[in-house]
């Protein structure tokens, strides 16, 4: 299976590049079907007895500008996570000329570089301990947009979902930005059920596929959580035969991570590199709510394992009908993860 299989035509002009309010207008394609709605129609998509599982990530202040010592040159860190007392894990540019030792300065913090640049990645090593440079970055750093969003936002919380609780993503999951108190109420009051995970969204969010064939693709792990009282949840949900339906491609690598081989889910917490492919068997999830993915990455390779070649139809209709793409953009509802 080649990564060309999941390629196809985004024109520029398709990428959303503002945010639609209220958040639950966006629109929604319905699948299969192909039918046309909005996100506040999920009242009416979705059954009593149901569970909506959502991940109540958020978005770190990653984004720091800093310079070499002691040549003044610029730099530009994206830290994604951290790893030990002192080091991150960090995208950086631009990365030419910068080795291993190279020293800078961030704002009110100082750091080096414990590892030359590997495809723009880098391990830093800052002066101060990884808590006080967390504490330190709601005032330091800039939420990193997504490279293709060239708008502006009036509230940088518009990047962050109604469930965010827990500081740790680089990116948004992006599907749980269509929600807001008066849909999540009207669900409820419709016997419609919520549940949390977390994952912290990283370094695959930013990247395509650079190998030529899917099977050589590599998935960077990501740090996950599933609490008991979601696990409870799930099993609750089956037992008076309700969907688990995902809230974006996060939630369902995080269910499916955590899930024995006959779909038992478990409290857990610990690191997934898990990579969904077609011909996957879905153990929990039944149901997706997604946006629009760009063409050739790890996401448009989960919705071709969803919902098998009905994704190019799906993605030219949504195109044709003027449907807006990626973080920003509107969303599909996918009824079954069980593709014909």
């Amino acid at each position: 299976m080649l990564t060309s299989d999941f390629v196809y035509d985004l024109p520029s002009e398709a990428i959303a590049q503002d945010a639609v309010e209220p958040r639950d207008s966006a629109r929604m394609l319905e699948v299969p079907g192909l039918r046309d709605r909005r996100v506040r129609d999920l009242t009416e998509v979705l059954a009593p007895g149901d569970l909506l599982v959502v991940n109540n990530t958020r978005v770190r202040s990653a984004r720091l500008y800093g310079r070499k010592v002691p040549t003044g040159g610029r730099v530009e860190l994206l830290l994604l996570r951290p790893v030990g007392q002192r080091d991150w894990i960090a995208l950086c540019r631009p990365s030419r000329r910068l080795t291993a030792g190279t020293r800078l300065d961030v704002g009110r913090l100082t750091a080096h570089l414990v590892t030359a640049p590997d495809q723009g990645v880098v391990t830093v090593r800052f002066d101060e301990p990884v808590a006080v440079v967390e504490d330190m970055l709601p005032s330091l750093g800039d939420l990193p947009m997504p490279p293709y969003f060239h708008g502006a936002l009036a509230d940088g919380d518009r990047y962050q979902t109604m469930f965010a609780k827990k500081v740790g993503s680089a990116a948004a999951p992006t599907a749980g930005l269509h929600f807001t108190p008066e849909l999540v109420s009207a669900l409820r009051a419709r016997d419609i059920h919520f549940a949390e995970v977390d994952l912290e969204v990283g370094l695959d969010t930013f990247r395509p596929i650079a190998a030529a064939k899917i099977a050589d693709h590599v998935m960077h792990s990501e740090r996950y959580h599933v609490p008991g009282d979601t696990a409870k949840a799930v099993a609750s949900a089956r037992g008076r035969g309700g969907r688990v339906v995902a809230v974006g491609t996060t939630v369902v690598r995080t269910l499916e991570s955590a899930s024995d081989d006959d779909g038992v889910l478990a409290p857990d917490l610990g690191e997934t590199d898990l990579f969904i492919t077609p011909g996957y068997r879905f153990r929990v999830v039944d149901a997706v709510l997604t946006n629009f993915h760009a063409p050739g990455t790890s996401l448009m390779v989960m919705v071709g394992a969803m919902i098998g070649d009905a994704w190019r139809e799906a993605y030219q209709t949504a195109l044709g009908r003027g449907y807006r793409f990626l973080s920003f953009g509107d969303a599909m509802f996918i009824g079954s993860v069980k593709p014909s």
